[in-house]
């Protein structure tokens, strides 16, 4: 597979010669792409600094995916998949990479997606995440989230937060994850890594187990539904400490989305529990930089007096308040770590605003920069 990258419908040329998965994927990791799309009836597709570009390779027929995909995966995992018709699973590339994919059906046919996972779990500093990120996981127990759109590097971050837990405190790491994407190496603590698929049904049935395991740190790939949550904060209230991630873009969403999963009947008891056992959150959002590549906007909220009686009080859009205000305590809101990259020459201007949380601030601010 001979290809060059570039242009509209840029990348690989060539015909598809092989079903062999790991030359697509050593295609898309030449190409410095973060993910890789094939899906039948299409050409496949990768993710390049955040846009979509179609390789010039032939349309993938069902005959490819089964020849493709199918022979990669282990056949008890391809049965789930041609039974289920959903499947979350990571693929180690020999010499290529370690990746995570989702299969799916749909309409026209099975799909994958795989995004690569980095090498090596880097550090926070080299994640460009602020340095008092370390905070978060200095608390002893609680719930700390990790938030963001799709493909903003939660899982990425979390995989720092855990190594440096693991290379600076003694203690028991318990992770749930599906699939498992970062493999932990012990250093100062103990890591157990659980599958959901293979070493646990469900994100719920680990964590009601987990406790039994003498955890001192729990990671949750992610809070799916109501029975998740309700264990996550459970485990949390117990003395451990919890991290979780969540598909929301800000902490006052974020306490919005985790009340509003349950129950009108039981959202007051659920704000006191969050209210005792949130330490903090940290929503991420990626943009790219004018020097290539793609560079993080952080909002961070530790704990303070007043976090508890806003949540109890079903008060979250005061946290935005409290961020603002809580600067000298390292806290961060979104719009001025938006506007830190466009003063600093990294992200353009209307890609920040793009991102900001208040348009109408963030338009003002950026008006009154350029008088």
């Amino acid at each position: 597979m001979n290809a060059d990258a570039g242009g509209e419908g840029g990348g690989r040329t060539g015909p598809l010669e092989t079903s062999a998965l790991d030359a697509l994927l050593d295609i898309m990791v030449e190409m410095g792409a973060s993910d890789l799309h094939y899906v039948v009836g299409e050409p496949p597709i990768v993710r390049v600094v955040g846009e979509m570009v179609p390789l010039r390779l032939r349309t993938v027929t069902l005959q490819d995916f089964e020849r493709t995909v199918g022979t990669a995966l282990p056949e008890e995992q391809w049965k789930v998949f041609r039974t289920r018709g959903d499947l979350d699973w990571a693929y180690d590339a020999p010499g290529i990479g370690r990746f995570r994919s989702n299969l799916f059906l749909r309409e026209q046919g099975p799909a994958a997606v795989f995004r690569r996972i980095p090498g090596a779990t880097l550090s926070m500093h080299e994640l460009g995440l602020p340095p008092q990120t370390v905070r978060l996981v200095e608390y002893p127990n609680g719930l700390v989230l990790v938030t963001g759109p799709t493909g903003s590097g939660k899982s990425t971050t979390l995989a720092a937060l855990i190594e440096h837990i693991n290379r600076t405190r003694r203690c028991h790491i318990l992770t749930v994850e599906d699939p498992i994407e970062h493999v932990h190496r012990n250093v100062q603590s103990r890591i157990t890594q659980r599958e959901i698929g293979s070493s646990a049904r469900s994100f719920s049935e680990a964590l009601r187990v987990s406790l039994r395991e003498d955890p001192d740190v729990v990671l949750v790939g992610e809070l799916r539904d109501l029975e998740t949550i309700t264990m996550a904060l459970q485990a949390a209230e117990t003395g451990v400490l919890v991290l979780a991630t969540l598909h929301t873009n800000s902490a006052s969403r974020t306490v919005d989305r985790l009340i509003n999963v349950f129950p009108a009947s039981e959202q007051d008891a659920v704000r006191t529990l969050l209210a005792g056992v949130l330490r903090g959150i940290l929503s991420q959002q990626l943009l790219p930089c004018r020097t290539g590549g793609r560079v993080p906007a952080t909002e961070i909220l530790f704990w303070s007096l007043g976090l508890p009686n806003m949540i109890r009080e079903g008060k979250p859009h005061l946290i935005e308040n409290l961020i603002r205000t809580g600067r000298k305590q390292g806290m961060i809101a979104m719009d001025d770590s938006l506007m830190t990259l466009v003063q600093s020459g990294m992200v353009e201007p209307d890609q920040a605003l793009d991102r900001a949380l208040d348009k109408v601030r963030f338009r003002e601010a950026l008006a009154s920069r350029v008088r």
